[in-house]
């Protein structure tokens, strides 16, 4: 426990990040020695290292266990061997659920929160195939493709992982607080957020390189340009993990982000036969935490950027995605809960260019069968939805919403 004390402190010590977290344990040894040293080093400008107080990390880690949850610190033998072998590993994870879950291999599945009604029934197909093959699922618990993937998961009670970017106590978005715990009970939720950490925007990039950390390779369903989800795509490259991508309808918004990364070198996936062959089960060697002691004592502070907690630049992908640069747009958290959406509304919402038929349609949103009926009949007369001779429907050319 006085180990754990002292790797969560330093962890949750400001101006200290993953990577310099793995510094100051290499040059002292030890998480308390690190502490110890911590505040006669030479810091950044005139910003001291803010060391929180004993009482909050003592407060952290009852209230914590408390919840059911427990911690697993790179100093562990138990550590995720994958998550272990990237540059800017997480010190400390909090989980709930099996610790021994997150070792297992897995896929990550990522996508589009506005998720298309074949996207999404694409997901959860594709994850319970997954599951289906002895392999975990691995994904974020966000609206949309997230959701899906880790319900396709469960459905055959499949192991499945979900990586958050708040604290455990904090589910995010408040319509999964059912399904977290569900995981919790069957598989396992991880995070490197304190308790009591509401998700915001800058938090999700940490989110998603546990996805990619996590996963032996990682499939994109549905990204728009610039998305949080082909940020994680491109990390789980910087990882030397696999990147696959379920190719998409070229006139929705959503898939434009997924097909760019198949024009880039991405793997082409249908069904799980497309991953199985490029995944090699076998976790990387020679995890790059260096924990053994140097000579002397760098200016730990002051010889790394503002913030290293966020994943690496991209560097290659293939080789022919070397010079691919994604923008990092985080995603924006609603402050509170906005007018429900009309059923038309959420019928353009779930339709793509791609027929769907109206029965996996209705069982896709919350309204009615009557009313979704009806709802489809103002669209095709207002001429945004077209409905084929074999009764599925679609979206007609140009009302595809931009993906938000």
């Amino acid at each position: 426990m006085s180990s754990l004390y002292a790797a969560l402190r330093l962890a949750r010590t400001e101006q200290v990040g993953p990577r310099t977290w793995q510094r100051l344990v290499a040059q002292y040894g030890t998480p308390e020695a690190a502490l110890d040293a911590l505040p006669g080093l030479p810091a950044r400008g005139r910003t001291r290292p803010g060391i929180p107080p004993r009482d909050s990390i003592e407060r952290e880690i009852e209230n914590t266990l408390a919840l059911g949850g427990q911690f697993l610190t790179l100093l562990d033998p138990h550590y995720p061997p994958l998550l272990r072998h990237i540059p800017d590993a997480p010190p400390v994870l909090s989980i709930l659920g099996d610790p021994a879950y997150l070792s297992q291999p897995g896929v990550g599945i990522v996508g589009a929160r506005n998720a298309s009604a074949q996207g999404l029934r694409l997901a959860e197909s594709l994850a319970t195939e997954i599951a289906d093959s002895g392999l975990s699922v691995i994904s974020g618990l966000a609206r949309g493709i997230d959701s899906a993937a880790h319900h396709g998961a469960l459905y055959k009670q499949g192991l499945t992982i979900a990586a958050i970017a708040g604290g455990l106590d904090c589910p995010y978005p408040p319509q999964n607080t059912d399904l977290q715990a569900r995981i919790a009970q069957m598989g396992a939720v991880v995070t490197e957020a304190p308790l009591g950490t509401t998700p915001q925007g800058r938090h999700f990039p940490r989110r998603n390189r546990l996805i990619a950390g996590l996963a032996l390779g990682c499939v994109v369903v549905e990204a728009a340009p610039h998305s949080g989800t082909l940020i994680t795509a491109r990390m789980a490259a910087d990882y030397g993990r696999e990147v696959f991508a379920v190719p998409g309808s070229p006139l929705d918004p959503r898939c434009r982000g997924s097909n760019d990364l198949l024009r880039k070198g991405a793997i082409l996936v249908e069904r799980v036969s497309d991953i199985l062959p490029h995944i090699a089960i076998t976790p990387p060697q020679n995890p790059p935490l260096a924990l053994s002691r140097t000579k002397s004592t760098p200016d730990l502070f002051a010889s790394l950027p503002p913030s290293a907690t966020t994943g690496t630049e991209g560097k290659n992908f293939k080789n022919s995605l070397q010079k691919q640069s994604v923008a990092h747009t985080a995603p924006t958290l609603p402050a509170q809960q906005h007018t429900a959406p009309t059923p038309a509304r959420q019928l353009l919402d779930l339709l793509s260019f791609t027929p769907i038929a109206v029965d996996d349609l209705i069982r896709r949103c919350q309204f009615s069968a009557s009313v979704v009926l009806a709802a489809l009949t103002q669209l095709e007369l207002s001429g945004q939805v077209t409905t084929y001779q074999d009764g599925r429907v679609g979206l007609t050319n140009g009302q595809a919403e931009t993906s938000r």
